[in-house]
């Protein structure tokens, strides 16, 4: 027995084509835009190394031959965009009917019920502003501690200026007396 070729089931083959896994969609898209971005980058190599006609000799070959390239890169730049286009369209289609899942529910959770981490997000919350309360009460205080050490600093050097003012007079005093 011999399987008959692919042309005596046209309706079936084209059924396989139209039920194209999403994901494998989404595959085809992503190489797309690779190439699509390296037919770009392509682009821009080819336009940085042609010289500009400022009234240097350039041969005619060369220029043409250049801008072949590039009229031939940007020609399957289009067709990319227009695959990929017919690949997003093909992937909204797919998806058309799912309904859409929200992000919160795709994340497992190891508890399921929801009360015990309400509590305990709420006691870290309580836990965590209780700390911050207590870490604004003791800049408050070191604050105040600080000013307090100012005000003694301030107070030392004021009393160390008059003391050494009063020996000055005195030394003063001194070297008159010895000589007198």
């Amino acid at each position: 027995m011999t399987t008959p070729p692919l042309a005596q089931f046209p309706g079936q083959q084209a059924q396989a084509a139209r039920d194209v896994n999403t994901a494998s969609l989404c595959r085809i898209g992503q190489e797309t835009v690779q190439d699509i971005v390296l037919r770009t980058m392509e682009i821009f190599q080819l336009l940085r190394n042609m010289q500009l006609p400022n009234g240097v000799t350039y041969h005619p070959n060369t220029h043409q031959d250049r801008l072949g390239k590039l009229q031939e890169h940007l020609r399957m730049l289009s067709v990319l965009f227009r695959k990929l286009r017919l690949v997003y369209d093909k992937c909204n289609e797919n998806c058309a009917g799912l309904d859409p899942i929200p992000p919160e529910q795709l994340i497992p959770y190891v508890e399921d019920d929801s009360s015990k981490l309400d509590d305990r997000g709420a006691s870290q919350i309580r836990s965590a502003s209780e700390e911050r309360r207590e870490v604004l009460e003791v800049n408050k205080k070191l604050k105040q501690k600080n000013q307090q050490l100012k005000q003694i600093m301030d107070q030392l050097r004021n009393l160390i200026w008059e003391i050494n003012s009063m020996l000055a007079q005195k030394d003063r005093r001194d070297r008159r007396g010895v000589l007198r």
